[in-house]
């Protein structure tokens, strides 16, 4: 999906004479992916010089890939600061990443708990990238 089409996806919305945030279509999901400890080896912050030499994770690229070519939204959303995009950036696109976007300066520390408006979905890298299958399990909601 080029950006064009990206930018139809996410068109103006009004609902009831006001502008809303826009919804994806039916099927189409906003993957939000973690860098490092995710795709490549777990390279902090302090160690930049490591982020250009890393390699990536086999299983990811696929996946990733798979999942961008089937028309989902891939965005990068990593710790690396703002002085680290172009090391970032050099680095997805020589391991042959496809993404519309990445975003800069996550909170670091893990343990997040994400509160939004629009419907959240958490899925907890565990060593191997493959496609999503569906699991029950329990998770903290608002009171009604």
């Amino acid at each position: 999906m080029d950006t064009e089409e990206l930018n139809k996806l996410l068109r103006e919305k009004l609902e009831d004479g006001g502008h809303v945030s826009p919804v994806l279509p039916e099927g189409v999901k906003n993957y939000l992916i973690d860098i490092d400890g995710t795709i490549t080896e777990d390279v902090p912050n302090e160690e930049p010089e490591r982020m250009a030499t890393c390699e990536p994770f086999p299983d990811a690229l696929k996946t990733l890939n798979k999942w961008y070519d089937e028309g989902h939204l891939i965005c990068f959303f990593t710790s690396r600061t703002e002085e680290h995009r172009d090391v970032t950036t050099k680095w997805l696109d020589k391991h042959g990443f496809k993404f519309h976007s990445l975003l800069m300066g996550k909170p670091r520390g893990g343990n997040y708990h994400w509160v939004d408006n629009h419907l959240v979905k958490a899925t907890r890298y565990k060593g191997k990238f493959t496609d999503l299958v569906e699991k029950k399990v329990t998770i903290e909601v608002f009171k009604e």
